[in-house]
């Protein structure tokens, strides 16, 4: 048969990244000794020689299905955009992993155990001759209490979930672990949700709540702070939002470094 993917193309431009998108698998993803069950949704693309027409897109699919019952662990990304450079001839390879992982939640009273959803992302990107560039993303729920509504207020003050989304580029990816950003950003709001709680847990996040007070300007410096102490961390962003109980808007702050 014709291969007419492979055929010349002479309007002399590469194209930067061609591939697959909202492409979704099953995956197992590791975070030390917890292996989990994902349904993955990855963009996986390649640099294109300015001399091909097209790049071939069923060895994405292969290549995807090939680890589609290993283990995953953060270095395996840079095996996967390896194969990619070697199966379809290029010099650049990139690939998004995004899942939800579920993160075990003890009640802060009852300690009833539940399982608390976060949603991530794997992104690694790989030119040929060098070193991946990796990128975990997280977004990570919380509870905020505004600081001024409990000033002014003689009863109560208004609070709302929030969520706290980062961007973390690690110098060394063997020490990199899911779980610790996750506890390590959630400690930084007024207080932690919990998919489960009974009476007398929801008394104590309440309160816990209203003593802990913050904008989410407070919030984010908290979390930059924190971060800044990750020696393991090359470049980070994060963006912190509340979803005001109170306003017809959503309060805002994004920092990076």
């Amino acid at each position: 048969m014709t291969d007419v993917q492979n055929q010349p193309d002479q309007r002399g431009i590469k194209i930067q990244r061609t591939g697959v998108t909202r492409v979704h698998l099953p995956f197992f993803i590791s975070d030390g000794d917890d292996v989990q069950q994902v349904t993955a949704q990855i963009r996986f693309t390649v640099a294109l020689a300015e001399n091909l027409r097209g790049t071939h897109m069923s060895r994405f699919t292969e290549i995807l299905t090939d680890w589609m019952n290993r283990p995953i662990k953060i270095p395996d990304v840079e095996k996967i955009l390896f194969d990619a450079l070697e199966k379809l001839s290029t010099d650049f390879a990139a690939i998004d992993i995004a899942f939800k992982f579920f993160v075990k939640k003890s009640s802060p009273v009852s300690e009833k155990i539940s399982l608390s959803a976060v949603d991530c992302e794997f992104s690694g990107e790989l030119l040929r001759g060098g070193r991946m560039k990796f990128t975990l993303g997280l977004a990570v729920p919380f509870t905020s209490l505004c600081p001024c509504s409990k000033e002014i207020s003689n009863f109560g003050a208004h609070n709302q979930r929030s969520v706290c989304r980062v961007k973390l580029t690690f110098k060394n990816f063997d020490d990199v672990s899911i779980k610790k950003f996750v506890r390590l950003i959630e400690a930084q709001g007024s207080a932690e949700i919990f998919p489960l709680l009974k009476r007398e847990d929801e008394k104590f996040v309440t309160e816990a709540a209203y003593q802990n007070p913050k904008f989410v300007e407070d919030i984010l410096r908290d979390v930059v702070i924190a971060l800044r102490g990750e020696k393991n961390l090359e470049a980070f962003a994060v963006e912190c939002e509340n979803f005001e109980s109170i306003h017809n808007h959503n309060a805002f702050a994004a920092h990076a470094e």
